[in-house]
């Protein structure tokens, strides 16, 4: 007989395993607790957006509570050899024992599949320079594509030049590795061999199927209860390669088929998955949070429409440009549009929406948060 449990149930048990328990925020978070919930997230998704501050720190400061921001970046350069960055939920700062079960990804890569259309001209007609790239990396070290003499992009975000194209390809290819980003967020490269641990590298290639397997035992334990899309999403597998591994789960009891009530697709718990306590607390959400970054999750689970709205003409936001959700005790009870003004030394609150079940008391444990994230970002007012 098949287990069923309610929405609630879904979402408490979802809650946990994100680290939304019933534990208190520690008073001073260590380098210690910065791994232990990196290694329960499974990865920190990175993104270039500067507004409020870099994607990947939020994760760990709602779920923990203020941090040295220098500890994690200290954890993040090659040197620490714990993390190192790829793609994984995009480009993501990921566990180094992570990096065997990706080199299916790479070795795609180096065939100019799973890539962006622009870069699959390297692994072919114009291979010959993404290789004096990499000749010139190996011999004289560590490079930045600013640092290559050449036609210059026009301006823009996305807008690259031939030689951050052949860095990139290289780095998909897992030819070439981040050894850190600089202040200005530029990625600098050099060879695997002198970025990540020998012991690493030494470790035997799992095939394919096996390595997808485990990305996404590991995409379960972190979610508790998922869709097979909530599985897959979580390290941007296809359907067809996460539909065996699935299946294999199942088989080894890994994952457990069960029905939510409301939910219109089959259901998967992970074998240790844990109901928990009701929590109890309240946190800040990037809108790259793993809590929430697949949307119809978010959707189906807390009853909350969400869309990120940076690429949405000004006048045709809904919501604003960087809304962040408020998590409050086990439900999306508000969203607020939020920039840091460093020169002001102040935490901007351009919008702030409430949802129509918000309690009473939203707005006052809201101004909590707020105040803890200024204070966390070196701010000293919340506007």
């Amino acid at each position: 007989m098949t287990l069923e449990l309610s929405n609630a149930e879904a979402r408490r048990i979802a809650l946990a395993a994100q680290g939304f328990g019933s534990r208190r925020r520690l008073p001073v978070v260590g380098t210690a607790s910065l791994r232990r919930e990196i290694g329960r997230l499974g990865l920190l998704q990175i993104d270039s957006v500067n507004v409020l501050v870099r994607a990947h720190y939020m994760p760990l400061f709602s779920r923990l509570g203020p941090y040295d921001r220098g500890a994690l970046d200290a954890l993040a350069v090659a040197g620490s050899k714990r993390f190192f960055e790829y793609w994984g939920h995009e480009a993501s700062l990921l566990p180094i024992d992570l990096q065997p079960l990706l080199r299916w990804r790479m070795d795609r890569a180096r065939q100019g599949h799973g890539v962006w259309n622009q870069l699959k001209a390297f692994a072919g007609e114009r291979r010959a320079e993404a290789d004096a790239l990499l000749a010139r990396i190996e011999r004289e070290g560590p490079l930045a594509a600013s640092e290559i003499s050449g036609p210059k992009a026009a301006k823009g975000m996305w807008v690259w030049s031939d030689a951050k194209h052949a860095l990139e390809w290289l780095f998909w290819a897992g030819l070439v590795a981040s050894t850190h980003r600089r202040g200005s967020f530029e990625r600098v490269y050099d060879l695997p061999e002198r970025v990540l641990p020998r012991s690493v590298l030494a470790r035997p290639t799992p095939a394919p199927v096996d390595a997808r397997r485990e990305l996404v035992a590991r995409s379960a334990e972190a979610l508790g209860i998922a869709t097979a899309n909530d599985l897959r999403d979580y390290y941007r597998l296809s359907p067809a390669d996460a539909r065996l591994p699935i299946e294999q789960l199942v088989e080894e009891g890994v994952l457990v088929p069960v029905t939510v009530r409301g939910w219109q697709q089959q259901a998967y718990l992970h074998r240790d998955a844990r109901l928990g306590r009701r929590h109890r607390g309240a946190a800040l959400l990037s809108p790259f949070d793993p809590l929430v970054w697949h949307r119809p999750r978010t959707e189906r689970l807390f009853g909350f429409r969400y869309r990120l709205e940076i690429y949405t003409p000004a006048h045709k936001r809904e919501h604003g440009y960087y809304v962040l959700p408020f998590l409050m005790d086990d439900a999306l009870v508000a969203r607020v549009d939020l920039k840091a003004d460093r020169k002001a030394g102040a935490l901007i609150v351009l919008r702030t929406h409430l949802e129509p079940d918000a309690p009473p008391e939203t707005m006052e444990r809201l101004h909590v948060e707020l105040r803890s994230m200024a204070s966390w970002l070196g701010l000293s007012d919340v506007l």
